[in-house]
């Protein structure tokens, strides 16, 4: 198991990456065994581009809802201790499982993140961090159901994907109604949109209200 380095940014042919410290996964550029993390590939890349503190620490316990193929859950467990990375479609996990096979501090979950008592019995609680990237409708309400894996000093970082919210409701909207739903049950400690790699995209920074 590769052993967990925090992330930084570092000259790479005269121009600054945010890197990990990693086995290579989908082609990026390296430079001493550290890779490149690419914006344009992951939305909570880009936020980190910005020195926005996600919660994001060496050897953070991690619950990721919307794993995918694993780009950024690769990433992610080059800093965390573990990773509990939730997917819910077949073809992505195929991916994600072969990204797991290089670390062994992720722990793939072929899941619905709409449906946390499925995986309650895997996914330990009081997690440093949950990270949220799921494309589908009521993603505020994935946020408010899988809130009891974390920690009460924990964070969640959380991507509004407007178009898959509603494609007719302007995006400027569907933020303002998430951040005021997510606010019942979180604080909202800083919003970004991603407008430079990602449009139609708001990452939403929170940590639990005390119950």
């Amino acid at each position: 198991m590769t052993k967990p380095e925090s992330y930084q940014h570092l000259d790479i042919r005269g121009k600054t990456h945010l890197v990990t410290k990693g086995p290579p996964t989908y082609g990026e550029q390296t430079k001493n065994g550290w890779r490149v993390w690419d914006p344009a590939r992951s939305k909570l890349g880009s936020v980190l581009t910005q020195d926005i503190d996600v919660g994001l620490s060496k050897n953070a316990k991690v619950l990721y809802l919307g794993a995918a193929n694993g780009t950024t859950v690769s990433h992610v467990a080059d800093v965390a201790s573990i990773v509990y990375a939730v997917e819910f479609s077949p073809q992505p996990m195929r991916d994600l499982l072969n990204v797991a096979r290089s670390r062994t501090n992720i722990i793939p979950l072929l899941k619905d993140a709409r449906h946390p008592q499925t995986y309650s019995h895997v996914v330990e609680s009081n997690l440093d961090l949950i990270i949220q990237d799921v494309a589908t409708r009521g993603q505020v309400k994935i946020a408010l159901d899988n809130k009891e894996f974390l920690s009460p000093t924990g964070k969640l970082f959380l991507v509004i994907k407007a178009r898959s919210e509603n494609v007719v409701t302007p995006p400027e909207l569907i933020f303002k109604s998430s951040i005021e739903d997510l606010s019942q049950s979180y604080a909202i400690l800083q919003t970004q949109k991603l407008t430079s790699h990602h449009k139609d995209h708001m990452a939403i920074v929170a940590e639990p209200l005390p119950q």
